[in-house]
């Protein structure tokens, strides 16, 4: 029997394996995909995520595959507003940028390293249930339902958490006012390792830089994008910042509409809600994934601490409270940024830029905003 069953191996689910395999006990890490998913979502790692990385050994290669975005640049209609250091914290003075599935692919071969056996593709949960001393988690699996007995069940199925939903049936989400398209397209800016937001009358264009010349372009809009493409995405970003993308050189679009979601409680008898399965916020700031690592990284001690026979409520009581504040932190920061990219008639818009500049070019308020965007 394992010690812990983990649903779900994305990036927070393999990380909580990865950090229980190093303590010494075994995991399964079940995951309805047969195989990684191949598209670059989550892309940014802040530098609270990278020191938890780093300590757990996987760091390394995710710093040489990405980009080490060290500034921020804003313009508007063409001109420069303002720029940005993200050069606060002394071990990781940058944002790294690098696409999801070269995440995935580097703590997936860290797991298989400690065990071969502890990820099971295509292992779909259909239920978990509590017993005394242990818990069933049921699955649909190539060969039939199969069921797997341990001391503990994780839940990192992310924002459409099935086990959340159980547990949590009235738990309703929040929308916003808010929708996006976004699309990676060759590099052709002349921007090099810099994030650029481009603050416009129309809505916010935000550019990123990603490994291999490529650059992610996201475009807010005033309704759900109905059938999006690669030349409609272009068409925006040039209408509204003059910027030319290279549409035969597209290699991921995708059109998203914002909710938020905070379970009041994590920890559900001998079932924790782990990552976008306890808190779902905005995806515009790339907190989500980086949330979900400090979870796992606040949850695996206690874990551990609880294996070996110490008495532990207090210590979960805490994790919850202080995983909580942080995930509102998060939410309330992403909410900052969607209004920062709302459209504003171009004085109303001029007018605020100009305060923007003003505030950043003060030392204090530019040290707040870049604890605030690297989640320090």
């Amino acid at each position: 029997m394992p010690d812990v069953v983990i649903v779900g191996a994305g990036p927070v689910g393999l990380f909580m394996g990865l950090l229980l395999l190093q303590r010494g006990h075994q995991v399964r890490i079940l995951e309805r995909r047969s195989s990684r998913s191949n598209r670059s979502r989550a892309i940014g790692i802040h530098p609270p995520a990278l020191a938890g990385l780093a300590r757990a050994g996987v760091a390394d290669p995710l710093i040489t595959a990405g980009v080490r975005i060290k500034r921020g640049v804003a313009y508007s209609r063409r001109r420069p507003v303002a720029e940005l250091a993200f050069d606060g914290d002394p071990g990781f003075p940058f944002i790294l940028a690098v696409p999801q599935p070269v995440t995935e692919e580097a703590l997936e071969l860290a797991v298989q390293n400690m065990d071969a056996d502890a990820i099971v593709r295509g292992a779909d949960v259909r239920e978990v249930v509590e017993e005394l001393g242990h818990v069933r988690t049921i699955a649909h699996c190539p060969a039939g339902v199969q069921e797997f007995s341990s001391r503990l069940v994780v839940a990192a199925d992310g924002a459409h958490s099935t086990i959340r939903r159980h547990h949590l049936p009235g738990l309703t989400a929040r929308s916003y006012p808010d929708s996006y398209i976004m699309g990676d397209f060759p590099d052709n800016t002349g921007h090099g390792s810099k994030a650029v937001l481009y603050l416009e009358p129309g809505g916010i264009v935000e550019s990123f830089p990603l490994p291999g010349g490529v650059r992610r372009w996201v475009v807010r809009l005033g309704a759900p994008a109905k059938g999006p493409t690669a030349d409609k995405l272009a068409d925006l970003v040039l209408a509204r910042t003059g910027e030319v993308l290279h549409v035969p050189g597209n290699s991921m679009l995708s059109a998203f509409e914002v909710r938020s979601r905070l379970a009041q409680r994590m920890v559900h008898g001998r079932v924790v809600l782990l990552g976008d399965a306890a808190h779902e916020i905005s995806p515009i700031g790339g907190q989500g994934m980086n949330l979900g690592w400090l979870d796992a990284a606040a949850l695996a001690p206690i874990i551990d601490a609880s294996f070996r026979g110490a008495d532990v409520g207090p210590d979960l009581a805490g994790f919850e409270k202080s995983r909580r504040k942080a995930a509102l932190r998060a939410s309330r920061q992403a909410g900052l940024n969607m209004a920062l990219g709302r459209p504003l008639p171009p004085p109303a818009m001029s007018a605020r830029n100009a305060v923007f500049a003003t505030a950043l070019a003060v030392p204090a308020i530019s040290g707040l905003v870049e604890r605030r965007f690297t989640m320090r």
